[in-house]
């Protein structure tokens, strides 16, 4: 009796990845890549590192285009910038201006986006839609209507309100009067994103604290709010980033006036640059304006990795 030996197949060899690599398809993606990438880094820096190294050199020299002056200084821009009272006061009205505005952006996007989500609402994509409309409106449009309805003859504001007042030459209201504009400018973005941290929300604990008997508010307070503060947190450091270079409401309502009541720094910058052609002292405050952007930069990026993360969720 005699038996057959059965010979397994072989598969065919698999190309090595270098060999791979060696196919006509992959050297011809080669030089498309490399294009790519070059032309990538070549954007950042003319476009993101060298503005940010001309300023700096610019903000060390007496520098003023029209007489063609571009003398070393040294640090007597950044002297003469912490020794300017307007600085100051432009920076005391950056920050209360951030800072009431983000708190209403905040609140007036949480208290819609619930609203909206609850169940005594329809007619939800409606409300989602003309709450967004003013964000996907140009700001320069949106500033000069309401400086239409601040007009104190025939503004829409005095006329609804019952009040009498000159809001946009009115130190004491002035800044006010832009910070409520920029709100309702801003407010339906944080809508959106409220909402859509809403619809995340675990459907299992909202029941959970609703069969525990907690009420609507005990809900909110002590389930729904602790839960969306990765939205929050994404919505504080995103504003206070933009709101630290809000420049076009200030620039189209008020001019930086009455006197100095609504200068922030990005308009202190165009003032010094743009109407007194001191561009060493203009970009020595753009400079600041960079370190404190980038540190609110490097804060939101600790905050959304790192350990206060970890407490938000």
């Amino acid at each position: 009796m005699t038996t057959t030996e059965l010979t397994p197949g072989v598969a065919p060899p698999v190309p090595s990845p270098r060999n791979r690599r060696r196919t006509p398809a992959a050297r011809g993606e080669r030089p498309l890549r490399l294009v790519v990438v070059t032309t990538i880094v070549v954007a950042i820096l003319a476009l993101v590192a060298w503005p940010v190294v001309a300023a700096f050199l610019g903000s060390l020299h007496d520098w003023n285009p029209l007489n063609g002056t571009y003398q070393w200084a040294g640090l007597a821009n950044y002297r003469r910038l912490f020794a300017d009272p307007v600085f100051w006061t432009s920076s005391v009205n950056t920050v209360v201006f951030m800072a009431g505005v983000i708190i209403g952006r905040v609140v007036l996007g949480m208290a819609l986006a619930y609203a909206i989500h609850s169940r005594l609402i329809r007619s939800k994509t409606l409300y989602r839609t003309l709450f967004y409309l003013p964000t996907v409106t140009p700001l320069v449009a949106v500033a000069y209507v309401w400086r239409l309805m601040y007009n104190p003859q025939f503004g829409a504001v005095n006329s609804i309100l019952g009040f009498d007042v000159n809001w946009l030459y009115d130190s004491r209201f002035a800044l006010p009067a832009v910070m409520v504009m920029t709100i309702w400018k801003d407010f339906g973005f944080a809508v959106i994103l409220y909402l859509a941290g809403l619809y995340a929300l675990s459907a299992d604990v909202l029941e959970a604290a609703e069969v525990d008997g907690a009420g609507a508010w005990p809900r909110f307070r002590r389930v729904i709010w602790p839960m969306l503060r990765p939205t929050t947190l994404f919505v504080v450091v995103t504003s206070m980033i933009g709101y630290l270079q809000a420049f076009v409401q200030v620039f189209v309502l008020t001019g930086g006036g009455p006197g100095d009541s609504t200068s922030l720094i990005s308009y202190l910058i165009y003032q010094q640059a743009f109407e007194n052609y001191n561009f060493g002292y203009a970009s020595a405050a753009a400079f600041v304006l960079f370190l404190g952007t980038a540190v609110l930069t490097l804060l939101s990026y600790r905050a959304q990795t790192g350990p206060l993360r970890g407490k938000a969720q």
